[in-house]
Formats: structure tokens, C-alpha cells, sequence
């Protein structure tokens, strides 16, 4: 994710950085992202295999021509307008266009596509086709049919329709399927990709998945796509879902902690499988229910393939499980977002961040924490509050990830104003350094003889690019990323890394859960959302 930060103009620069694929014999490709090995297991069911190919855009001119009716592409961020590409992108100039992005572009105006298609019909899908009908590029890039959404229900009648030469409709919102909709897999997927979960259901108002119901995915049916990863060559298993904790929950997102085990024990014990990893969850269930990561850390830990010398683990290995904190401030949480902390009340969330940090790394689990900078509304009292809760966790092993508010389609915050850098306070700017300064100390030590040069980039950065396209707010918020004298920075900065003030928040002995009792009852609707009811406002002990 963060390489495709890079401006495709400078990437060739960097030999760590190719867009080559793996090839399968015939020249499909080796493995392609999950969601598009559903699709083509979905058009298995009814048509021969022989008329379906999977490939890579340097492949097109072997299996495009002039007897194809249809072509359907993935778009996972094509124009680089998602959370990290839109971001990290522009430090390197206003114009820059992102690694993903100038692939997409290459892809959609592909010579042959171009060339042929007067003869098929093209659908785009995937979890960025939002974007191209946000900017409107639809017509330009001569898309006959744009699918916004899950296409279980939709894909294969879509490609029945373009074979039949009917007409396609310009666009289509695409639904969640009961999982009994959803086909196993045919071929390996990126990563050795496996979903366990649909959804999520907690309600936050900058995330369309967290408003559509959380369901879960049989383990018969998860085993069975986990054998054909490793049938087809791959050793790691990478589980997808929105919250891993939400798998198989109970009412009011009540981890279900016997099936979770259960799900691990069972994937581990698939010949072939050396490496199981997790993706997203959430801090709640760590802090209600901390037994769950006791029961999932020896196949989490014991067969991650992340290894860091803070590790007790007697190989180093960590779990890195990705975690949403999004905000520090209790009144942007309780307003945006108040289901993430069910049942604990946006009150208790600087709580429930220390306490689950706390849980989690003293089982060797280092989380990547993502913010959101420049939420709706925020202030410079909500700032100091993210910034208060950042220091207090100054000591704990994790990443922190620094993004900003961008409105998504199909959002409840879709129509708000986007955050830009440019415009960004000078303790915004703090907040967002401070992260990286925790997340290249956390990783430095893979490359101690070169952290110097952080120290010697920063100035020059600042000097010849940094101050010319963001102004003066960000120098000394940039300056701390480059372990600049605290003595200095702290007559500019709002936090003092000297060491001579404590945090304004410790970690606690216990986050009591609120009493619900005495509150009405989730309504059906609400609850088949799984959204939380109304909290009290009080800060727990």
C-alpha cells in the first residue's frame, strides 16, 4: 500500500519496486487479488473454462482478440485517490500521479483494448470502481458498464447479457450476498488471500463496509479455499475480513471465542500451511474478551511470518493485526463513530486504546494503528486530545499510520469536504509526524548505520520541497521525525518528548463495561446493524 504511494514517475528509480507478475504455464496469471477469483469462480459455474482466461494487462494481446465479446477489469484504487496514495503521493509534488494509478491508466488504454473494442462490451468492478464514477471517467475511458459494489448477484448475468450482444446498463450498485452466495475459489488468490467474514455493522459514518451487516463465511468453506491456495503453490494464508473478532459473533458483537480458535487450529493444520496472517480488527473485543488473543496467539505469533528483536517469542515472530484508532478525541468518537468501542462508551475509548495495547503487545501482537486527521468538525481541543492519547502510547510496540479524512461514496460523511495537506494545522502537522517518527523507530532497527540520514533528509527536504508546497506549519513537526533536540522542539511543539512531563493518560487496571440493563433494548433494525445504542457520557475510573 504505502509503494503505491510513490509517484510512477520516480518509482523506476527505486529496484525494490517492479510491477512484473508471476505467470501459470499457459500465461494466466499465477494469482490475482481474492475478489476477482470469486468473479471468474462465479462465471465457471456457467460457462467452459476454456472461454475464461485470467491475465495480467502485459498478457492482453495473448488472450484479447478478435473472437472476445467481453472483458471485465479490477479496480482496486485507480485513480490513487484512496486514503494512502492520495496522500503520500503529493509530497513528492502537487502533480504527482501514484504507481497504482499510472497502472490503472495503463491498463484501461491499453493498446489492444482499444483496438477491439468494437466487438466486446468492458465492465469494470472492484472496491475503487467508486472512483472513476466520482471523477466522471467513465465516458473517457469508454467503459460500457461500471459495477460499484459486491457483484455476486450481478457478475455472471452481466457477462451472459455482453455475450448475448444485449445492451449493458451504464452502471450497477452491486449487493451483499448471504455467504451461501458466495462460490469457493477455483485458483490461488494474492497473498494466499482466504475471506472468513462480509461487513462489519458498527455504524462509523466515514466507512461504508461498517454499515453493512457483519456475516461470516462456513469453515468448510473457508478450509476449502485454504487447500486450493496451497494446491496451487502458495505456503501463507492470509485471512481477510473487516474484524477479525466479529467472526461467528454473538449478539452485540460478543466474540465468539471457541469458533475463532477453532478457525485457526483448523488452517493451521492444513498440510502445506507455514504461515497464517490476520488483517483488520478492532481494540474493543481485545479489551472484553482478552482470552480471545491468548487462544489465537500460537498460530498468530507462532506462524506469522514478521520476526522483530522486541519479540519474546522465542523466534521474534509478532502478530501484525491492522486496527483503526482513527481519534484520541472522545467527542469526534462518540459523534463518528461510536460503534467501534461497543460496549464501552466513547468516553472510555482513550481506555480502551491503553488497555488494549497493553494486552495485545504483551502477547506479541504489534498492531498498525491508522488516524484520520481532519475529521469533520475537528478542533485544536480534539487534536490535543489525539495528540495526548499518541504520547501516552509513546512506549507501546506499534505503527502508527497517519491518514486524512477523505469522504468516500456511499458514506454518511460522502458529501463532506476532503482534508488536504496544504491546509493542515500546525498541530495537525505534529500529530502526523509524531506517528511516523513511532513507526521508523519501530522498524529502524533493520537499518541502524543508515537512521543518520533521516537526521540529514529532513532539512534538506524541508528546505528545497517541503516548506515550498505545504508552508512553514510543518517544519517542526517534520523536524521531530529526525530525532531533532527535543530542547529546541519543544518551545514549538505541543508535546515534550523530553521526558519531563508525564502523559495525561496511563494505562488502566480494568475498562469496566457500562451497565446496559437499565437502557432500552437495540431495536430490531438497529441491531440487525449491529449498531450500539446512545452511551453515557462519563470517563470510567
Amino acid at each position: 500500500m504505502l509503494l503505491a504511494t510513490l509517484p510512477a514517475r520516480y518509482a523506476r528509480w527505486i529496484s525494490d519496486v517492479s510491477v512484473g507478475n508471476e505467470l501459470a504455464p499457459d500465461g494466466q496469471a499465477k494469482y490475482v487479488p481474492h475478489g476477482l477469483r470469486v468473479i471468474e469462480a462465479l462465471l465457471l459455474e456457467r460457462f467452459h473454462p476454456r472461454d475464461i482466461a485470467v491475465c495480467f494487462p502485459d498478457q492482453f494481446e495473448r488472450f484479447i482478440g478478435d473472437d472476445t465479446q467481453v472483458v471485465g477489469v479490477h479496480a482496486h484504487n485507480p485513480l490513487g485517490i484512496a486514503f494512502a496514495a492520495d496522500i503520500y503521493s503529493r509530497f513528492w509534488g502537487r502533480d504527482c500521479e501514484s504507481v497504482n494509478a499510472a497502472e490503472f491508466r495503463r491498463m484501461i488504454e491499453h493498446p489492444v483494448l482499444r483496438r477491439h473494442h468494437h466487438h466486446f462490451q468492458l465492465i469494470v468492478g472492484g472496491p475503487g470502481a467508486w472512483q472513476i464514477s466520482q471523477k466522471k471517467m467513465q465516458d473517457h475511458w469508454a467503459i460500457d458498464c461500471l459495477v460499484d459494489g459486491e457483484a455476486e448477484a450481478c457478475a455472471a448475468d452481466l457477462f451472459t447479457a455482453a455475450l448475448q450482444g444485449r445492451p449493458l446498463p451504464r452502471s450497477v450498485a452491486g449487493h451483499s450476498p448471504v455467504p451461501a452466495a458466495i462460490p469457493n475459489i477455483r485458483h490461488r488468490s494474492t497473498f494466499g488471500a482466504v475471506e472468513i467474514t462480509r461487513g462489519c455493522g458498527r455504524g462509523c459514518q466515514f466507512c461504508s463496509i461498517a454499515l453493512r451487516h457483519g456475516a461470516s463465511i462456513p469453515l468448510d468453506h473457508i478450509l476449502a479455499d485454504v487447500r486450493r491456495q496451497v494446491a496451487e503453490g502458495a505456503d501463507t494464508i492470509m485471512l481477510v475480513t473487516e474484524d477479525l473478532f466479529l467472526y461467528q459473533q454473538g449478539r452485540r458483537f460478543q466474540t465468539n471465542v471457541p469458533a475463532l480458535q477453532r478457525l485457526f487450529t483448523s488452517i493451521a493444520a492444513v498440510p502445506g500451511v507455514r504461515h497464517v496472517v490476520v488483517t483488520h480488527g478492532t481494540m474493543a473485543p481485545v479489551v472484553q474478551s482478552p482470552e480471545v488473543i491468548d487462544a489465537l496467539t500460537p498460530v498468530a505469533v507462532g506462524k506469522s511470518w514478521n520476526q522483530h528483536p522486541l519479540s519474546t517469542h522465542p523466534e521474534h515472530r509478532y502478530a501484525m493485526l491492522f486496527i483503526g484508532l482513527e481519534t484520541g478525541s472522545p467527542r469526534l468518537f462518540d459523534q463518528y463513530m461510536k460503534g467501534k468501542s461497543y460496549p464501552y462508551t466513547p468516553a472510555q475509548w482513550p481506555d480502551v486504546v491503553l488497555k488494549g495495547m497493553d494486552i495485545l503487545n504483551a502477547r506479541n501482537w504489534f498492531p498498525f494503528c491508522t488516524w484520520i486527521i481532519g475529521l469533520p468538525g475537528e478542533t485544536d481541543a480534539d487534536m490535543k486530545q489525539s495528540l495526548d492519547l499518541l504520547y501516552a502510547l509513546k512506549d507501546a510496540k506499534f505503527a502508527a499510520i497517519p491518514t486524512l479524512f477523505i469522504p468516500l461514496d456511499q458514506t454518511r460523511l460522502g458529501r463532506q469536504r476532503q482534508t488536504k495537506l496544504v491546509e493542515l494545522t500546525d498541530l495537525q502537522w505534529e500529530f502526523f509526524f509524531t506517528c511516523w517518527r513511532y513507526s521508523l523507530d519501530l522498524f529502524r532497527w533493520r537499518a541502524k548505520d543508515i537512521a543518520w540520514k533521516y537526521a540529514l533528509g529532513v532539512p534538506i527536504y524541508y528546505s528545497l520541497l517541503g516548506r515550498r508546497l505545504f508552508g512553514r506549519n510543518m517544519k517542526y513537526g517534520l523536524f521531530r521525525v529526525g530525532h531533532y533536540p527535543e530542547r529546541w522542539l519543544r518551545r514549538h511543539l505541543y508535546l515534550d518528548f523530553s521526558g519531563n512531563l508525564p502523559p495525561r493518560y496511563s494505562i488502566p487496571s480494568s475498562v469496566p463495561v457500562p451497565d446496559h440493563r437499565a437502557r432500552p433494548a437495540i431495536p430490531e433494525d438497529q441491531h440487525a446493524m449491529n449498531l450500539a445504542p446512545g452511551e453515557p457520557r462519563t470517563r470510567a475510573a
